[in-house]
């Protein structure tokens, strides 16, 4: 069985960092202690008092497989995953065609099987006519239920009252929704279209993406799920008022209405779409930097739970059109872990804490079987960075099919050096190692 010790580690998990050694054999971790220099193991890596932090989990993502595979696939965007820490993610029905019956969602575990090498798991999507399909869904091998209250993409929105009643009192897991309401959308965009036309300034975004059309959305949502006991995640939020929503007064064990912080929410604001234009277009809209500096706070203070991406690639030619013809989204996942990393820098949060939202809170939230930590007998998802290892974002570097990112130019302090995929090192030192393959999530429902 190959076997791998890294020694000389400074973990980082559970709410503590300590120096240990740990022993992986096969896809597990064997042993966490110190001294560990005399066991036997076929690869040893001296980790020389790098950070080792258990893998991040991405519980939203989209890679635009099938149907949509000039903007990205599983094969590249797996890549970017684990060259930026993220060793398992979680992808969005938004597809062509969109992931609505068993059998299209069994297509794409069968592609990923082939072609990831990050461990994965796929949303079955909601429409307003497959309640009785989606109930089909094994949850102990699904993540869960995605579904777009909001036209975010494509024909995915559910706007039928009756049948997200039926969604949220019938669906026996995890719902996860994007919420934006999209009658008042679909009123800001008229008022702004009647003002400017077809161009419209890029910064108006986040007026026609509005607080409001975010809270009354987000709010339905969270009434629904209370009313039916619904076990309801919130992606994305955007802004200060939708915080509210949420309690942190009890553990996230017993939580059943949770959110999720996405990195270009905490990162940028309406200050950079004169700098960044359509490139950081995304739904729900980035906002000002009040609703930024409230969502990393909610973070740090448990009204939001998780830190994920909304990886959402669109080729350049795509993206670089005039307002209502520029797609929204963008490519983050290779640059998650390292931009959580920056605001350690900055003293605006902790290692343990980005652990916390980025690798044991999605385990947790999603009751993933045995990953998200590093513990003994868990599976070996680990993620080896050099906190003092500066470098800037340039095309080469670039594993996203798309070949750009929002955070081009941007120069980051920390670098990640390996990353270990159950047990498997899949890259190393800025080179993907081929040969593994990623596993499927499972969960313990």
């Amino acid at each position: 069985m190959k076997s791998t010790l890294i020694l000389n580690a400074k973990i980082v998990n559970e709410g503590k960092v300590f120096e240990s050694d740990v022993l992986i054999k096969g896809d597990r971790i064997e042993k966490i202690e110190k001294d560990l220099q005399s066991a036997q193991a076929s690869q040893i890596v001296d980790a020389n008092g790098k950070y080792l932090l258990p893998g991040a989990i991405d519980d939203q993502v989209h890679f635009r497989e099938p149907g949509l595979t000039h903007k990205a696939n599983i094969f590249t965007e797996s890549r970017a995953a684990v060259a930026g820490g993220v060793t398992s993610f979680m992808e969005m029905p938004n597809t062509f065609p969109p992931t609505f019956t068993q059998e299209l969602l069994e297509e794409k575990y069968q592609i990923a099987a082939k072609n990831s090498l990050a461990n994965y798991s796929f949303y079955i999507g909601a429409a307003n006519d497959n309640l009785e399909e989606v109930l089909k869904t094994d949850v102990r091998k699904v993540c869960g239920l995605k579904i777009f209250m909001g036209s975010s993409t494509g024909n995915l929105l559910v706007d039928n009252e009756n049948t997200l009643e039926g969604f949220f009192s019938r669906f026996p897991s995890l719902i996860a929704t994007h919420c934006e309401h999209e009658p008042t959308i679909r009123k800001n965009s008229e008022e702004w279209k009647n003002k400017f036309g077809e161009n419209v300034p890029i910064h108006e975004h986040m007026n026609i993406r509005s607080e409001e059309a975010c809270y009354r959305s987000s709010s339905f949502a969270v009434d629904l799920a209370k009313r039916h006991g619904t076990k309801l995640h919130i992606l994305h939020i955007s802004t200060t008022k939708e915080i509210s929503l949420f309690d942190n007064s009890i553990p996230l064990e017993k939580k059943k209405i949770t959110a999720e912080a996405c990195i270009h929410h905490l990162w940028f604001n309406d200050s950079d779409y004169e700098r960044l234009g359509t490139k950081i277009k995304w739904n729900p809209a980035i906002k000002t930097a009040n609703d930024q500096q409230a969502i990393l706070q909610a973070l740090l203070d448990n009204h939001i739970d998780v830190i994920a991406t909304d990886h959402a690639p669109h080729t350049l030619e795509e993206k670089n059109n005039s307002y209502f013809n520029a797609p929204s989204g963008g490519p983050l996942v290779q640059h998650s872990v390292v931009a959580m990393l920056e605001f350690f820098h900055r003293k605006k949060i902790s290692l343990e804490k980005i652990v916390e939202k980025m690798s044991h809170h999605p385990a947790i939230l999603y009751e993933i079987k045995e990953r998200g930590f590093i513990r003994e007998g868990y599976f070996a998802d680990l993620v080896l960075v050099d906190l003092n290892k500066p470098w800037t974002v340039t095309r080469e570097h670039i594993l996203a099919k798309s070949g750009w990112s929002p955070f081009a130019g941007e120069q980051f302090t920390s670098s990640v050096l390996k990353t270990w995929v159950s047990g498997n090192l899949v890259y190393n030192e800025g080179k993907i190692i081929e040969g593994a393959a990623g596993q499927r999530l499972l969960f313990s429902r």
